[in-house]
């Protein structure tokens, strides 16, 4: 039997009951309203344990997961003044210097630039500064609040967030499992972790394009010196004076 057949059949029972206590015959001379009172009022606690049973139940009779990250993202912008000539003047580079570590730029985060004069001097000061912390900027910027003023240019950091709405979920509080599913938190434990672990939160979403980029010479650099580097046994220990 299942949950969905238990809860309704225990609902049932209880109505039938109830109602076969309100149809009895009551003799008020004699025994008066009070034993009647009592047996209704026995009548409902019963029907209520009965539906507590039933709520909270787990629903969920598979394995799978049911609480899966949720990817979110949030623009930051700064706009730049430009040189009439195009380009961005020392200041200007490290005030985006300074903001680019304010906002801990990091891998993951998407780095653009809005500039309406389209200036190769402008992209190239902006690409610099944000190759200090290991990006390049992206083809297209995303559309942005606000236009651009006049003479400036406007830098986008585009940054995804990771979570798990309703995690943890302790709202289970029957001990009756009558399905026998999993505990409403199965899973969260695991895609929470999941979802502070990837360095690239858009991962979560569609993964990396496989377009082989991959550098062999680089991924086998730490076997490398692994194996060429010399046991620490082969060569004569340090003479060391105790005195």
């Amino acid at each position: 039997m299942t949950h969905s057949q238990v809860c309704p059949s225990l609902v049932q029972s209880a109505l039938v009951q109830s109602a076969l206590v309100q149809s009895a015959p009551v003799d008020l001379a004699n025994r008066g309203p009070r034993p009647f009172r009592l047996a209704a009022s026995a009548v409902a606690l019963g029907l209520g344990l009965m539906l507590a049973g039933c709520g909270g139940m787990p629903t969920n009779r598979t394995l799978d997961n049911i609480h899966q990250p949720v990817v979110e993202h949030t623009n930051f912008t700064i706009d730049l003044v430009t040189m009439p000539e195009g380009g961005v003047d020392p200041m200007q580079q490290h005030r985006l210097t300074e903001w680019f570590g304010a906002l801990g730029l990091k891998y993951g985060d998407h780095v653009s630039l809005d500039d309406p004069a389209q200036s190769g001097a402008t992209h190239a000061a902006v690409e610099t500064v944000a190759g200090r912390f290991g990006l390049i900027l992206d083809v297209v910027a995303p559309v942005t609040e606000g236009a651009i003023p006049a003479g400036t240019a406007r830098v986008v950091v585009s940054r995804a967030f990771a979570s798990v709405p309703g995690c943890p979920d302790w709202s289970g509080r029957s001990d009756a499992n009558y399905t026998n599913g999993t505990s409403r938190n199965y899973g969260c434990a695991i895609s929470s972790n999941l979802a502070e672990m990837v360095a690239n939160k858009e991962d979560l979403v569609h993964g990396q394009d496989g377009a082989g980029n991959t550098v062999v010479a680089t991924n086998t650099k730490a076997i490398e010196a692994y194996r060429l580097k010399p046991a620490t046994g082969a060569t004569q220990l340090k003479q060391q004076s105790t005195q």
